[in-house]
């Protein structure tokens, strides 16, 4: 084996690395914009390897390839890392990859491990440099580049492990330094399991949550805009909630699994079984700001059901055991509105936005509550207040229109 000139190696590491890092940064910037629609979005590292790097691998490779005149390819000079925050975000990033560049191979490494065995695991693409990119930066002597993908633990732990192990060229004799390091892995591991089970349970959760407004609201539609709106024409849609199922009569679930049960119920229109499962919630003693939300659930729930006095109270309790929670005095002002309760409506929807201004559905409810009240101009003020957070609100337009058309002006 004929041993190479480390001068001239180096003199053409040193030519091509402006370029290389030029095209590193180019792949990199390409890399962020196909994956900013993602979130939570990952984060892209461009580097290229340093040339005592480079000559280290270089040797490694000769040895290995022992009877082989070419020299060795080294497909890692321009490397970019994607880092993800959730296990599930792997895939996700890989087939946008694959979408937006020629992927010559796939390695995942790690994969190949027994459930005993633990190590470093990474997704690893290489990927033709794109012609675009040759084309503003010239070439760079590499006609590949690696891209690898990886969670913020996964990445954590390469970076360690390249430290003690592969940098040092050493591996632990010590059986127990050998646990030590298995179980660092392991935990990471699990870490990253039960972020990504956390992660979907509060999507699970946010989902329901999500379709329970919608039927409150769509009650609430029901209640006040046909009446507010008999001469107009209103645009309306229909919902519809998909079934979930759940135990309910397990004694042991935890406040979380006892909630999401809830929901499911509540976005089933099973009131009671939500409205039992809320009050078991209650029963448990929670946290304050948590006995809010849940008093909060329970009057929807209730109002739901047309228990307008029952929601009523579980929004006051809201409010009791958190008195920031400007949704419960937005809900309670809602509540007031189908009861036609204008004046109290008014005080709740003041009340919220006290809390917080932004809000431009408040603006917009407290209007209604205001023309009925028999104060137009205040319903136009807060009508126009609406369009300024929220300049497409159709729905607001057209109240605008109306309070206009009733005060002669259009």
């Amino acid at each position: 084996m004929d041993l190479p000139d480390k001068k001239k190696l180096q003199d053409s590491y040193i030519h091509y690395a402006e370029v290389r890092l030029a095209t590193a940064k180019g792949i990199e910037a390409c890399l962020e914009n196909i994956l900013s629609f993602l979130s939570p979005r990952p984060t892209v590292k461009g580097r290229i390897k340093d040339f005592d790097s480079y000559y280290k691998k270089y040797i490694k490779l000769l040895k290995q390839n022992t009877g082989n005149a070419e020299a060795p390819l080294i497909t890692d000079i321009i490397g970019i890392r994607v880092v993800c925050p959730f296990i599930v975000n792997l895939d996700e990033v890989q087939q946008i990859i694959g979408e937006h560049f020629t992927v010559i191979d796939i390695e995942k490494k790690g994969s190949n491990y027994s459930y005993k065995e633990f190590g470093y695991e990474s997704i690893h693409l290489l990927i033709n440099i794109p012609h675009d990119i040759i084309e503003k930066f010239t070439y760079s002597g590499c006609d590949v580049a690696e891209i690898q993908i990886r969670t913020i633990l996964q990445d954590a732990w390469a970076e360690v492990e390249h430290e003690l192990v592969y940098k040092a060229e050493f591996t632990p004799f010590d059986m127990n330094m050998k646990r030590k390091l298995a179980s660092i892995n392991a935990s990471l591991s699990l870490a990253d399991i039960i972020f990504q089970e956390i992660r979907d349970y509060q999507q699970q959760l946010h989902a329901e949550s999500s379709k329970r407004r919608e039927d409150f609201f769509n009650k609430l539609e029901e209640n006040i805009d046909t009446f507010l709106f008999s001469d107009i024409e209103l645009a309306s849609e229909t919902k519809a909630y998909t079934v979930w199922e759940q135990s309910k009569n397990n004694a042991n679930m935890s406040i979380d699994d006892l909630l999401l049960t809830a929901l499911y119920a509540h976005n089933r229109k099973d009131f009671n079984t939500a409205i039992k499962q809320y009050t078991r919630i209650l029963s448990m003693r929670p946290k304050n700001n948590i006995i809010s939300i849940i008093y909060s659930h329970r009057g929807m729930a209730n109002f739901a059901q047309s228990c307008y006095e029952d929601a009523v109270v579980d929004f006051n309790k809201a409010l009791e055991y958190d008195d920031k929670a400007y949704k419960a005095a937005y809900y309670r002002g809602l509540v007031r509105l189908v009861q036609r309760k204008w004046v109290e409506a008014v005080d709740d929807f003041t009340l919220s936005l006290a809390i917080n201004p932004y809000q431009p559905f408040c603006l917009y409810r407290r209007g209604h509550a205001n023309y009925h009240n028999g104060d137009k101009i205040q319903a136009l003020s807060d009508c126009e207040a609406t369009l300024l957070l929220m300049p497409d609100f159709e729905d607001a337009m057209k109240f605008k229109k109306f309070i206009l058309h009733r005060m002669n002006f259009v």
